[in-house]
């Protein structure tokens, strides 16, 4: 979950919007290997160098708590808690400290629809729409053709992040699911990497069926987390909260950064896309299972035929990055780095493994993921592979400031905005096929737009002209989800006019590209 952008824009990214992690990308080739074979050693060799650079990146990010784990083997041979869970209380992290792993999640997904193709209760190749019939798409052909393994393989060619918006707007999984066959693609069926979240709602339900089980987290329970022994993870809000040990989340800016409530809404509901909250010590059982190829302690969790499956690549990103099933696997000058990373609206995380090395690292941090997490998991394999040194930091530290800076731009009013148009005749009932109908009504100098189907509402303020910004407001059950967006308006909204003149369409365009499409209607009866 980056790039990473605002959570409104980017609910759950797994911070690929700007890969990669900066590990040292040249096509693997021919050189010599130049790695050590005593792994251990070169953990330990690099642990003063790798605590400074800790420092360097907290200090750099103002980050307030992360902490750090490196398996090797069967070995959690380095684990350790840096700053503050909490500026509030200043509790000290720890390596079982509980945060949130956002997207890293995904691997989990794909482990259990492995698990249930090793069990026959379907394959790779089914068709989706046989498995989940209310899976629905634009074009009746890529429904046909949609299989399972299609489903997290991030190459659907539908827009990137699609609908995550209508997520923060209040909708439920059923909605989000439904409202994929509203939206046109913007890329061929398995050609193009586009990274989206709703498909992944698709499959857990399709695990939870095939394994009888009341939904996804209920398998993640019984076949993950529990024979795993990761007894400090969990997946809702309430539960971190209940953690005597967890972090609090924060919000980042170039200026400052600022805790935010947790809310249910975001990541949790979006279940096997982003939901866990995880530890060091507890990651480190899962680097293993990575590690020893789907078996731990005599037990086979999943086949290896099914560990293979999850790491094949299934469509190219760039020269030397392709993405698998919940894994993005990288070709450096060294060898081969199987990772992840993770970003909710206010924490961050990386997730990756040498398969070659038996090694692995997780960094989990309380802001959200605007590089650093990502820029020591790099750091780390590069180090572990010889790879050539890279300030993978101040990279990613420019492009956050940068992502930044051109966010405020995008909405800054110009400094002769020219004057609205007036309000009367934009007020009425307006409807959009993924919505559903909204109203819109006159607020002394703004107008609010109201969702009927959640009761979200937006302030719709004049902006320019005809043009006007929409902000969700912070109200009910959606508003510690807003609190944590930032102070960033949501959309533009603008009236189109019809052939007679009348402002009858209303168009919210989302930051990422995405927009809605709101037609006039008349009022309910």
């Amino acid at each position: 979950m980056t790039a990473i952008r605002s959570s409104r824009r980017a609910l759950l990214t797994a911070a690929l919007a700007g890969i990669g992690t900066g590990l040292s990308g040249s096509p693997v080739s021919a050189q010599t290997e130049t790695v050590p074979p005593d792994m251990s050693a070169r953990i330990q060799a690099l642990i003063p160098d790798l605590e400074a650079e800790i420092a360097r990146g907290m200090k750099a990010f103002n980050m307030p708590g992360l902490a750090i784990g490196i398996v090797h083997q069967d070995q959690l041979a380095y684990a350790k808690g840096f700053g503050v869970g909490d500026r509030a209380t200043n509790a000290p992290v720890t390596t079982r400290t509980v945060f949130q792993i956002g997207s890293t999640t995904k691997a989990f997904l794909a482990a259990t629809l492995a698990m249930m193709v090793d069990r026959g209760h379907f394959r790779w190749d089914d068709r989706v729409a046989d498995l989940y019939p209310d899976f629905v798409l634009h074009d009746p052909w890529v429904t046909r053709e949609f299989r399972v393994f299609d489903l997290i393989a991030q190459r659907s060619g539908l827009p990137p992040y699609v609908n995550d918006a209508l997520a923060g707007f209040g909708f439920d999984q059923t909605a989000l699911i439904r409202s994929l066959r509203f939206v046109e693609p913007v890329s061929s069926f398995r050609s193009t990497f586009g990274y989206i979240n709703i498909a992944h709602m698709v499959a857990g339900r399709i695990v939870a069926k095939a394994a009888g089980a009341a939904d996804w987290n209920a398998v993640l329970q019984s076949e993950l987390l529990t024979p795993l022994g990761m007894k400090d993870s969990s997946f809702t809000a309430d539960a971190i909260i209940a953690a005597p040990d967890h972090a609090t989340g924060h919000v980042w800016s170039p200026q400052t950064i600022a805790p935010v409530p947790f809310t249910q809404l975001f990541p949790y509901d979006y279940d096997g896309a982003g939901d866990i909250n995880s530890t060091i010590e507890d990651m480190a059982q899962w680097l293993r299972l990575q590690i020893f190829n789907g078996t731990l302690k005599e037990r086979s969790y999943v086949s290896p035929a099914g560990m293979a499956a999850t790491r094949t690549p299934k469509v190219g990103m760039t020269e030397t990055l392709s993405y698998a099933l919940g894994w993005v696997v990288q070709n450096t000058p060294n060898g081969t780095v199987i990772w992840h990373n993770g970003g909710t609206s206010s924490f961050g995380a990386f997730v990756g493994f040498l398969p070659d090395h038996g090694v692995g690292a997780v960094v989990l941090t309380n802001t959200n993921n605007v590089g650093l997490p990502d820029a020591l998991g790099a750091w780390v394999m590069d180090r572990l592979l010889s790879n050539p040194p890279k300030d993978h930091i101040g990279t990613k530290l420019k492009n956050a400031q940068e992502e930044a800076a051109q966010a405020a731009q995008h909405f800054a009013r110009p400094a002769d905005p020219q004057a609205p148009p007036p309000f009367a005749p934009l007020a009425g009932h307006f409807e959009n096929p993924a919505a559903g109908r909204a109203s819109v009504e006159v607020d002394g100098e703004r107008l609010l737009m109201t969702l009927e189907a959640t009761g979200a509402r937006f302030s719709i303020d004049p902006w320019n002209g005809d043009v006007f910004t929409a902000k969700l407001l912070p109200e009910g059950r959606l508003k510690d989800l807003v609190l944590s967006s930032g102070p960033l308006p949501t959309a533009f909204a603008q009236y189109q006019m019809s052939t007679d003149g009348k402002p009858d369409r209303l168009k919210l365009s989302m930051p990422d590209g995405q927009a809605y499409l709101f037609e006039r209607v008349a009022a309910s009866g």
